[in-house]
């Protein structure tokens, strides 16, 4: 994955206050948390942290924060946007080794629609789960878990334990094999297969 540099400064004024003052100078404001320092009130200018946001390689990745030539890894793990327009108004960092183990959401990608027979037949894929939560090493964090459709018809699930997992990295919640996406079908389009169903053996009865 690509290697993003933030270049950071130290914010000496923290709180709300602090945190509109650092946006009014054109930059993002955010908190570096973590490790057994305390936290630290940090800031990025807005078009860096923009560039680092919308490569796709930042939020839920190990990245490299610079300040004053000096160099450590840390996670990006949440950011918060304007409602109106949508722009990074706050973020927070993480620090980590980079072979500690991490607990982090990683997005679930489906492939294949085409090779559903429930989908190719009017149903849709209901994602129940578009992230889950995996335990792996910082610098081995999955893009994302693909997962095939092939062969699901109406009435198929994807469970936790369908999806295959990269070496060294496990689910975070290995006691709970939870449903991730199921194919359904229109209410309407059920009920008629249903009484096609029952016609079938009732004239295999007969």
């Amino acid at each position: 994955m690509a290697d993003i540099i933030l270049n950071v400064e130290v914010r000496d004024n923290t709180g709300t206050g602090g945190a509109r003052a650092a946006r009014r100078a054109g930059l993002v404001p955010g908190v570096l948390y973590g490790g057994s320092k305390d936290p630290v009130a940090v800031a990025v200018q807005a078009k860096e942290f923009r560039k680092a946001l919308y490569s796709g390689k930042l939020l839920g990745h190990m990245v490299t924060l610079r300040h004053n030539k000096e160099d450590q890894k840390v996670i990006a793990k949440a950011i918060q946007f304007h409602p109106v327009n949508d722009q990074p108004m706050h973020f927070d960092l993480y620090r980590v080794d980079a072979h500690q183990e991490i607990r982090i959401a990683v997005p679930v990608h489906f492939t294949n629609h085409e090779l559903s027979p429930g989908l190719k037949r009017g149903g849709t894929l209901n994602v129940v789960h578009h992230e889950v939560e995996l335990l792996c090493h910082a610098d081995e964090i999955p893009e994302r878990l693909d997962h095939d459709l092939t062969g699901l018809d109406i009435g198929d699930s994807v469970r936790m334990s369908n999806i295959v997992l990269p070496k060294g990295v496990s689910a975070a919640h290995a006691d709970r094999d939870f449903v991730v996406a199921t194919v359904v079908g229109a209410a309407a389009q059920i009920a008629e297969e249903a009484a096609e169903a029952a016609a079938s053996e009732a004239a295999k009865e007969g």
